[in-house]
């Protein structure tokens, strides 16, 4: 097939012929020429995010045509432009028409000016007797863009035009010889009908075969039309990820077989597509073919991309080393071209592969090519203006805003960084910029106890409003977020129900994959630790370490788990060295305030368990003084907590009573159950503790002066049976079984001091009750 001309385009050319006619009534003229324009020019994904199956299709069907222009009228009298535009198109009747149309299309177009001087000269009059196509319009520039291709077009191309526009026009024979009877013809060609000849004669067996099989549909494509469906399917995948659906490449495979020239693309598209598949072979083979085929035509132009394109895939691939030497090449390569763009994408790449991998960028830190990581996203942002790369200067306000988060620097810095990335995502429609930005704002609320419900709504304004036109990493993100928000408060069903939401048609990609795999095995891990399965823990924990994904934040929060879940079994040892082992392995170019303090206090409490108070004293209050000065709210409370358990163990009731009562507010703001009911669980311990410290002075009191004990006791004893109550509420919430059946034992313990012995019974046959519920889940599973 032709290049660039297909049956679509000639349907168009007579479209516009029609208008040029001027009968087209002013009424419809706007809608057509919107129509002849999305047609020639659609809009791209984000400006019109509406029409985005009607846009990218690779020609306008007859069908479209119809619906797009049956319901309006002409100038003509009783005919809308649908019955014109059937006119047009069937009084081109034979091969010799289709020639002589495209011979006088010349016509719709105004003359230059070396014509206008010469019909001067002759002394002719200017035609001003119907509307002429500028030729610099896009309609001009199309008929005369069309009238060159067809001058090109070999002979057997020509015929190939007519018989695929024959093809093209036919289901609408029926209703143009409806409207014009009396210039009935044969619905193939002229010649036929003036030879009394049908389409199933043996001459037009041999000229035009089955004229009405539709099989041969896709070999009417221009290599044009490839070329677009290629860059719209490319554009797709590199910014929201994902592959190439099924029906898709069924479309691409049928084209290219109809014998279409295969644009370079195509090899840059089966690229993309293996590389998200984990197909790494053949995404190295057809990188490697589609810049052969670029650089032999463009003469080494395009080698800083394809070094760029392979750095990025061997650092997918694990090949870490050979992707920060290729990434050094693309940037030496970009200097001396000039190439900004490609060098501030290159220096962006380098500081955040360094955030993740800091061990492998020693060599390009003792060369000092990026600096500090302050000094490198000065660098990326200054840049970005330079060059007007909004998209990177967004991104380097949101690395700015989360390194002041990691360090515990000024929130204000951090918020401010943000509102400026967000003004920027608004105003430039920076679409792909808007999941990091939520997703840094959420992090950043859920840091700050009380407005824990801004950081779930940021999560939920993604999730309804930006979902749809994000990458899908940072939809999975985002829903994983959200989760995490709804385990702290036992809310498992709507955990389940919204994992579930991602559909098998979105996971496609091996990287997607992988991260929804780890995300609902960490939030079932969870759910196994607080019902104390602990053969179903310790096997989604081989299943999760084996996964290794990219990304720090990811295997710090396996570690915890892990830890927690150590704790709970009573392996204080082992728990000790992962906290060792987790805390080296933590660089400081990719450390964060918050796993430090989160690593003291787990520190602190195994050193309180193991009965090591006097040194988790130390450390409980060190994770108390970082977060209050980092202004990480929640975390204060729990290194709170922790404190509250290391005071117990020293035997300051009163102290960790008051303590713990004057921060129980902002803790029940967090909405973090197991927070909330850790808390409750100490000050049952403080009350308990004050209470049996004045049981022993009363006792004392009333055997030297024989005074009855103080009526204090009873209160305290009421204040910790009212906390019970409340820590309980919080641990059958989470559905925490070891938590349910502590506060049980402590119940029947009070009873049982209250000298109420019924009730002390009860909540011992409760507390078996739920033992042997524990076994039995433990036989379950």
């Amino acid at each position: 097939m032709s290049r660039y001309l297909t049956p679509s385009k000639v349907a168009l050319l007579c479209l516009i012929s029609i208008y040029v006619d001027g009968v087209v009534s002013n009424s419809s003229a706007i809608h057509v020429l919107s129509f002849l324009v999305s047609c020639l020019s659609p809009l791209d994904r984000e400006a019109a995010p509406s029409k985005v199956k009607k846009d990218t299709r690779s020609s306008a069907s007859i069908t479209d045509l119809e619906e797009s222009l049956l319901g309006h009228a002409s100038s003509v009298p009783g005919r809308s432009i649908w019955d014109l535009f059937l006119k047009k198109i069937w009084s081109i009747d034979s091969c010799d028409a289709l020639e002589v149309f495209f011979g006088e299309i010349s016509d719709l177009l105004a003359k230059t000016r070396d014509e206008q001087i010469r019909d001067r000269d002759a002394g002719l009059a200017p035609d001003t007797s119907s509307t002429k196509l500028s030729r610099c319009s896009p309609l001009g520039a199309f008929v005369r863009r069309s009238q060159l291709e067809f001058t090109r077009l070999q002979f057997h191309d020509s015929v190939k035009l007519w018989k695929g526009f024959v093809r093209y026009r036919l289901p609408t024979y029926r209703s143009w010889a409806r409207k014009n009877p009396a210039g009935s013809q044969a619905p193939v060609d002229i010649n036929l009908l003036e030879l009394g000849l049908d389409t199933t004669s043996h001459l037009s067996q041999v000229a035009y075969g089955q004229i009405d099989d539709d099989s041969e549909d896709d070999k009417y494509v221009s290599t044009k039309d490839v070329e677009r469906l290629l860059e719209f399917q490319i554009n797709e995948l590199q910014s929201l990820g994902g592959r190439v659906p099924d029906e898709m490449k069924a479309q691409l495979e049928r084209i290219i077989a109809s014998g279409v020239t295969v644009p370079n693309l195509i090899h840059y598209l089966r690229f993309l597509d293996a590389w998200r598949a984990g197909d790494y072979p053949s995404s190295f083979d057809n990188l490697h073919r589609y810049f052969d085929y670029t650089m032999h035509s463009r003469d080494r132009s395009s080698y800083q991309y394809a070094l760029l394109n392979l750095a990025i895939l061997q650092a997918d691939y694990g090949c870490h080393g050979e992707a920060v030497s290729a990434m050094q090449e693309a940037v030496s390569i970009a200097r001396e071209s000039h190439d900004m763009n490609c060098l501030n994408f290159c220096m962006s790449w380098l500081y955040h592969f360094g955030k993740a991998f800091p061990e492998q960028m020693k060599d390009i830190q003792n060369t000092g090519m990026l600096g500090n990581e302050k000094e490198g996203l000065s660098f990326l942002k200054a840049k970005a203006k330079e060059t007007e790369m909004w998209s990177l200067l967004s991104t380097t306000l949101l690395s700015e805003a989360k390194l002041e988060l990691q360090h515990g620097e000024s929130l204000a810095a951090s918020m401010e960084n943000i509102i400026r990335a967000s003004h920027l995502n608004v105003t430039k429609n920076l679409m792909n910029s808007v999941g990091p930005q939520l997703l840094l704002q959420a992090s950043l609320f859920g840091r700050i106890a009380g407005i824990t419900h801004l950081s779930w709504l940021s999560s939920e304004i993604f999730r309804e409003c930006y979902a749809s036109r994000a990458p899908f990493e940072d939809y999975l993100k985002s829903t994983f977020r959200s989760c995490q928000l709804l385990a702290q408060q036992g809310r498992y069903k709507d955990i389940s129900s919204r994992m579930d939401q991602v559909t098998p048609e979105k996971l496609r990609s091996l990287k997607a994959n992988q991260y929804w795999t780890f995300f609902t095995g960490v939030l079932q891990l969870k759910r196994h630790i607080y019902r104390d399965n602990k053969v179903a823990a310790e096997h989604l924990l081989s299943q999760l370490q084996a996964i290794q994904l990219p990304d720090t934040d990811i295997s710090l929060l396996l570690s915890f788990l892990t830890i927690d879940f150590r704790i709970r079994q009573g392996h204080y040892a082992r728990a000790l060295e992962l906290v060792e082992s987790t805390a080296q392995s933590i660089h400081q170019d990719n450390f964060d305030i918050f796993s430090q303090v989160k690593l003291l206090c787990l520190k602190a409490r195994i050193l309180e368990k193991s009965g090591h108070p006097q040194r988790g004293f130390s450390l409980a209050m060190r994770a108390a003084s970082i977060a209050h000065r980092s202004r990480l709210l929640p975390s204060l409370w729990e290194a709170i907590c922790v404190l509250g358990g290391v005071l117990l163990s020293l035997r300051e009731f009163a102290a960790v009573a008051a303590m713990l009562e004057s921060i129980m507010p902002q803790v029940l703001e967090a909405d973090d159950r197991d927070l909330a009911a850790q808390a409750y669980s100490l000050l049952v311990d403080a009350n308990m503790g004050v209470a049996g410290s004045l049981w022993s002075q009363s006792q004392s009191q009333s055997q030297g002066q024989g005074q009855a004990p103080s009526p204090l006791k009873k209160e305290y004893l009421n204040r910790a049976l009212g906390y019970l109550d409340c820590a309980y509420e919080q641990y059958e919430e989470l559905e925490d079984i070891m938590g349910q059946c502590e506060m049980m034992a402590k119940k029947a313990t009070v009873m049982h001091l209250t000298g109420d012995p019924v009730l002390a019974n009860d909540y011992a046959a409760k507390y078996l009750d739920l033992k042997k519920q524990r076994r039995l889940e433990s036989a379950d599973v």
